[in-house]
């Protein structure tokens, strides 16, 4: 058996960014991967979340968003690469963590018991684990993945991690994951977390994102009531879930640069709270409308919109205020 954090499965307790409390407690499963994996290593991964300034709709979708591998290396000493994969995934993870090293790697829920009554042995769905303990006389692992540190064994090893080639199936995506530099657990720098936000908000998109998203859901109204609640279900994940769950993750994000004296950034978080309690209740209200509810989209998004435009006006400008400040010569010495 090779274990790397030495958690147990039983009694591991998610960071509060997945809380009950929280609005949108899953995100998407890059980013809720490392929201527990920087937890589990005993570092703070609101810290990381400047990011979240940055996202966008593109086109069709609202950006998957994730902790960037720079973030991750500034703030918490965690380098990530890909891995080569040219040898049955089995060796390479129980290798990588013999090296101390973590593996991340794409899988099918199908074979993943922590989603029963969701995905397991019912749907196929592409996610991403991060393997941390491996036991192959006992054909066990435990692995991160969405909320939580979870254990499978039997068939459901043999699936994710095959003793043999896999023959003609493509190996899949996966990411060596170093801590060998990574830094002692505590509250992340809080210079560094403001120069990472500062580069996330240079990034913001031009224009308005949730007003695209607005004019994207008003044209696919039709071909979603044409194709029914399921095919509804998967477009909203990748629209209005992440838009909401996005805007949270800035909201928590606003509160915590006001704790590290980013004055004006707690204001900003507010109206994204907004928005992720809106975009819930958006998802609710467009649901009603796939099965024949008549739904305003201007009307439900353009206070939407506004509370965007709002909150992420005032937290990049806070920013840059704050930057200009350490700027100068005499703050920059204290």
């Amino acid at each position: 058996m090779v274990d790397v954090l030495g958690m147990d499965p039983a009694g591991y307790e998610c960071h509060a960014l997945h809380g009950p409390d929280r609005v949108w407690p899953e995100t998407n499963c890059a980013a809720d991967l490392w929201i527990e994996a920087i937890h589990a290593l005993g570092h703070d991964p609101v810290a990381g979340l400047g990011f979240t300034l940055a996202s966008d709709f593109d086109g069709d979708q609202w950006r998957m968003f994730t902790y960037p591998q720079e973030t991750l290396a500034a703030l918490y000493g965690i380098e990530v690469d890909e891995l080569n994969v040219w040898r049955p995934l089995r060796q390479h993870v129980v290798e990588q963590l013999s090296f101390g090293n973590l593996v991340a790697f794409d899988v099918d829920a199908w074979w993943l018991p922590d989603t029963v009554g969701l995905t397991y042995r019912t749907a196929h769905q592409k996610t991403t684990i991060l393997a941390a303990c491996v036991d192959v006389a006992r054909a066990r692992l435990g692995y991160l993945h969405n909320t939580g540190y979870f254990e499978l064994g039997g068939e459901d090893f043999e699936a994710l991690l095959p003793a043999a080639p896999s023959g003609g199936n493509l190996p899949p995506f996966t990411l060596q994951v170093r801590l060998a530099g990574r830094l002692a657990p505590g509250p992340a720098d809080a210079r560094t977390t403001v120069r990472l936000a500062a580069s996330g908000a240079a990034c913001r998109p031009r224009g308005n994102p949730v007003s695209r998203m607005a004019d994207r859901v008003a044209r696919d109204l039709d071909g979603l009531r044409r194709d029914g609640l399921e095919a509804f279900h998967r477009w909203a994940f990748g629209t209005v879930r992440q838009c909401g769950a996005n805007a949270e993750l800035a909201a928590s994000f606003g509160r915590h640069l006001e704790s590290l004296g980013v004055h004006g950034a707690a204001g900003g978080a507010l109206s994204l709270d907004g928005v992720a309690a809106g975009m819930k209740a958006a998802e609710m209200l467009l649901a009603r409308a796939v099965r024949g509810r008549r739904v305003d989209v201007p009307a439900v998004f353009g206070p939407l919109a506004a509370s965007w435009a709002d909150g992420i006006d005032r937290i990049t400008g806070s920013i840059g205020a704050y930057v200009q400040r350490l700027d100068e010569p005499e703050l920059a010495r204290r």
